[in-house]
């Protein structure tokens, strides 16, 4: 300091007066700056940064429930903890900001509190706490119950964001029919997806004030757009026969080794259904272990039907007049046919057989001696009023319409083999929808998955049913479902399916199994069935791709058709009708001659 200040105390206070002048002057012009020019300005940047960037507030999606309210997907409220990594080095220090001496220990500090009650290493919580990001997300899916003890703490600088979770009761048993949620929580298969629309609802937003401690200002300035949550959806299915028919189906494709499997379960008056399952399947929750088995097979996946869609050649039969249950038929060991040789499944001399025998030994020459009565045309149309080559109509994602070319593109020995169930393909849905119109006297009901949909005042509304379509006289189904019967006997295919006490009807199926080459692989066996057969409430089709330990529908599918009708009958308490099956004649006389018009053989040189 120069002598003349320190020499002259007044020179001296002088000079620390105009240098405190001075500093006081510029602390007044920012006061005024700030309260009176920019006064608008920084109130709005205070209020920003109380405010933040504000929170969105999710949408509570609507519940799925089965056909009895059972949930078979719901919400629930979670948190997102967030970290302002620039405040939380403060806790218990006393201090406004960051400090290098004080805030690692504060950082430990505040990760030994949170750590449990996140359920993560402490060293993991220190990592997210550290930083300058004044927002980095420490944990998800935090239950709201732990979250409260977060907050109890007074941690500062931890704050939570609400979200909802997705969880599946029902876990694996209905997944690819119920869907799941993509990371934008947005529907990605199955009902979620289809249904998107009403399950989500449409989120919010809350731009309230918050305290330095994260909490709400009970009188501070609040921007809040209400959400409004989704709304729930009942569908046909019952959870308990959807989970028994998954286990059911699951456990014979592990026994036989199979690559794939679907069960459906539909009511035979309504074409409501009542469970559909797709196996392999996975957990909905946890997607990353899902692999290749999204989609529910039972309408996505297409194949060679076999023998079960001789049903629907012989409907045509049936209804044109070209044969009855008791007509005759000669059938030799293989037949020439359009420069290719047919010949049924095994070896054998001459059978005669009436048709209704033809069709029970699932006999591939019978159906053709059956099938060339009529035009291609003929068949052709018949199998489109059964539904083939056409989605079902009930609007679920990924649907296949299955494969039925056009009549003037099958090729020469393809005007033959559709009469036994090759050279097309459907879904098990169709296939079961084709059981279901011969079920109900021969009108197709369309299936139905939904039920109904709740409107904006909570009212549960029922979705239209479209009207059923005759497909076939009732006399023919009639005709056709007593033939259906004699499959089940013991001199039927199908013995396996029978069930004590109750009249089943059912066709087997064994087909060659198209690759994903395009080329034969392995083989498809089915059972398609319903039962009581002479007042039919339920149908149930059973298809297994590919298995390794066996090969025949009636072996392989059969007993799972019995096995799953028995519990539907038990749990929907369906009661037998008490009366005895018709006797149908299997056989035809030896004696019969091929030179009798009336008898369906082959004539051709």
């Amino acid at each position: 300091m120069p002598r003349s200040l320190v020499g002259n105390p007044r020179r001296r206070a002088r000079v620390l007066f105009v240098a405190a002048a001075f500093v006081l002057s510029i602390f007044a012009a920012q006061t005024f700056r700030i309260q009176g020019i920019d006064s608008a300005a920084v109130a709005a940047q205070a209020l920003w940064e109380r405010e933040g960037r504000g929170r969105p507030v999710p949408a509570v999606r609507g519940e799925i429930l089965d056909a009895n309210g059972a949930v078979l997907a719901s919400s629930v409220a979670k948190r997102t903890v967030t970290v302002d990594q620039t405040t939380v080095c403060t806790y218990e220090t006393k201090k406004s900001t960051c400090a290098p001496d004080t805030a690692p220990s504060a950082v430990g500090r505040a990760a030994e509190q949170l750590a449990p009650l996140l359920g993560m290493p402490v060293d993991a919580v220190v990592m997210k706490l550290t930083g300058t990001a004044q927002y980095n997300i420490v944990a998800t899916n935090v239950s709201v119950l732990a979250w409260r003890r977060i907050a109890a703490l007074g941690i500062p600088g931890i704050y939570s964001e609400q979200t909802m979770t997705r969880v599946y009761p029902t876990t694996t048993a209905a997944a690819s029919l119920v869907g799941y949620l993509l990371d934008n929580d947005q529907g990605g298969g199955g009902i979620e997806y289809q249904l998107n629309g009403v399950l989500a609802g449409r989120g919010g937003w809350d731009k309230s004030e918050l305290s330095a401690g994260g909490t709400v200002i009970p009188d501070g300035q609040q921007d809040i757009t209400a959400a409004v949550p989704g709304r729930n959806v009942q569908l046909t299915i019952n959870a308990d026969l959807q989970w028994y028919a998954q286990n059911a189906l699951a456990q014979k494709i592990q026994e036989v080794q199979a690559l794939s499997g679907t069960a459906v379960v539909m009511n035979a008056k309504t074409g409501q259904l009542l469970a559909v399952a797709s196996y392999p399947t996975f957990d909905p929750s946890n997607l990353s272990r899902a692999g290749a088995w999204l989609s529910n097979q039972a309408f996505s996946d297409v194949f060679e039907p076999g023998s079960t869609a001789k049903v629907m050649t012989m409907a045509a039969a049936l209804s044109e007049g070209k044969a009855t249950p008791t007509t005759p038929v000669i059938v030799p060991n293989q037949l020439h046919r359009s420069d290719t040789w047919f010949h049924d499944a095994e070896s054998h001399g001459t059978e005669y057989l009436t048709t209704a025998g033809a069709l029970a030994q699932s006999s591939n020459m019978g159906l053709i001696l059956i099938g060339e009565t009529m035009s291609a045309q003929t068949l052709e149309r018949y199998f489109h009023k059964f539904g083939l080559g056409s989605t079902s109509g009930s609007g679920f994602p990924g649907e296949s319409p299955g494969i039925l070319a056009p009549v003037d593109k099958w090729s020469g020995s393809q005007r033959y083999t559709v009469m036994f169930g090759q050279g097309l393909s459907v879904t098990a849905i169709q296939a079961a929808s084709v059981f279901q119109t011969i079920a109900d006297g021969g009108v197709r009901m369309a299936p139905r998955l939904v039920q109904s949909v709740e409107d904006t005042t909570g009212a549960m509304v029922p979705q239209p049913t479209a009207p059923g379509v005759r497909v076939i006289p009732a006399k023919a189904a009639e005709q056709l479902s007593q033939m259906l019967e004699g499959v089940v006997s013991v001199e039927g295919t199908a013995p396996l399916a029978k069930i004590p006490g109750y009249r089943v009807a059912g066709k087997t199926g064994t087909a060659n199994r198209i690759a994903a080459n395009g080329r034969y692989s392995g083989y498809t066996a089915s059972f398609i069935g319903y039962a009581p057969a002479d007042d039919p409430q339920l149908v149930v089709a059973v298809i297994v791709q590919r298995p390794v330990k066996g090969t025949y529908g009636g072996i392989v599918a059969a007993p799972v058709f019995r096995s799953i009708m028995t519990y539907a009958l038990q749990l929907l308490k369906i009661p037998p009708t008490g009366t005895k099956p018709p006797t149908l004649e299997l056989n035809a006389p030896a004696s019969t001659s091929i030179n009798d018009p009336a008898v369906l053989a082959d004539r051709q040189p």
